[in-house]
């Protein structure tokens, strides 16, 4: 096999590529390689609407299966690649077969970190990340009457909240202070621990897990301090492992994903990466190099890369916007809140709808919008900017964001 351009990686970030590069005007021979047997998917479903019934699979293709033929585009499905020559433009994959190209996008994702602890390969535990692991949960959940989640991060978070609603005893395993540590301030993260608990989720902070327990199938946890917790089933979400080992083993350039410059490209020539494996260096984070998880940041780079292949290269300068959905809730972030040096609660978590305005040096770095959308969509240009807003005039809910005077 040849392709003029060959994209690994058959998710949001690989389908988006391909789309782009037919609707940028490339003519060229289009490869897709996949893991999975299905054409290209959204993901963020599955741990929500997907799991709750409120959609069916072939409501997530990002596009339906024929349009792939449709294009032109060859779909290389139920394989991956596990070796690349970038001398010799080919990679080598799972079935045996060798495929070289012109082009090669780097799209492939990552892959759910495990726990490392004894009896984390127990059937019952699993992860959340493609069509086959949240068919696995629903297939099982009807002899399941507790599961014990482990991480308080969104795939947690809404793992848990879906749970609730299926009417499971679920219990959420924290090791950090709070959830959603990483990646929002305290004032989110109290609202979220409430939410859950006030919908009858165990929810422990500075815990962890020391044990899989069980005999043939998960049958509970032992926790740092000794106690167990029964349960019969575990779902982790502690994260991803970015899914690049061909390339660095290449020769690539990167350790926690492949790094990439403002275009997209690898250290390798002719070779780009984008999506959740991809470090990049974010202005929003002020030019650190960091991988951003989310479908804005796939959607953008892939286009990205298919301006820079078809001759009209522009840096990639997306602002990171991100969501969430659990229980009747909605959050929506614009920008990144990490280094902020102060916050600026907007409106009354008490009302479930408000707003937390990330600060630094002044600045506006992020919002975090929970059921407010108009402040979520005014405060993009604002996080744009950097604007300087005076934070009793951020706080002010009778004015809207975009009418507030820059200090």
């Amino acid at each position: 096999m040849h392709y003029d351009v060959l994209i690994v990686g058959a998710g949001q970030g690989g389908g988006a590529a391909a789309i782009q590069l037919r609707q940028q005007g490339f003519a060229g021979s289009i490869g897709m390689i996949g893991r999975e047997a299905e054409p290209p998917y959204e993901r963020p479903p599955l741990s929500k609407e997907y799991m709750l019934g409120e959609k069916t699979f072939d409501r997530l293709y990002v596009r339906q299966p024929d349009f792939w033929a449709g294009k032109d585009i060859d779909l290389v499905l139920g394989t991956e690649v596990v070796a690349l020559d970038s001398a010799a433009y080919s990679v080598t994959l799972s079935d045996g077969r060798t495929c070289a190209y012109g082009e090669l996008i780097w799209a492939t994702g990552g892959d759910p970190r495990k726990l490392s602890i004894p009896g984390a390969d127990l059937p019952g535990v699993h992860g959340v990340r493609t069509r086959e692991d949240a068919d696995a949960i629903l297939g099982e959940l009807s002899g399941v009457s507790r599961v014990v989640v482990i991480g308080g991060g969104y795939i947690g978070l809404e793992a848990a909240a879906v749970l609730r609603k299926l009417g499971k005893e679920v219990t959420l395993l924290e090791v950090l202070p709070r959830v959603l540590a990483r990646v929002a301030g305290e004032q989110l993260s109290a609202f979220y621990e409430a939410e859950h608990r006030a919908h009858g989720v165990d929810l422990r902070t500075e815990t962890g897990a020391s044990e899989i327990l069980g005999e043939g199938r998960v049958s509970g946890v032992r926790l740092t301090d000794g106690s167990e917790i029964a349960c019969q089933m575990v779902i982790v979400g502690i994260g991803i492992v970015p899914a690049v080992a061909p390339l660095l083993a290449a020769g690539a350039r990167g350790g926690n994903g492949v790094e990439v410059d403002e275009f997209c490209r690898t250290s390798l020539p002719h070779i780009y990466a984008i999506g959740d494996c991809a470090a990049h260096a974010n202005a929003f984070a002020e030019g650190a190099m960091i991988r951003l998880e989310s479908v804005q940041n796939a959607n953008d780079q892939a286009t990205c890369v298919a301006r820079a292949i078809v001759g009209d290269p522009q840096p990639y300068k997306a602002t990171p916007w991100f969501w969430s959905n659990q229980y009747d809730l909605k959050l929506q972030t614009v920008g990144l809140s990490t280094g902020h040096d102060a916050t600026v609660l907007r409106g009354d978590p008490a009302a479930r709808s408000f707003s937390v305005i990330y600060l630094k040096g002044g600045r506006m770095i992020a919002i975090d919008a929970v059921g407010a959308m108009k402040d979520y969509v005014q405060a993009r240009k604002l996080v744009e900017e950097g604007a300087v807003i005076a934070p009793q005039d951020l706080a002010d809910t009778e004015r809207p964001l975009k009418e507030l005077p820059r200090a």
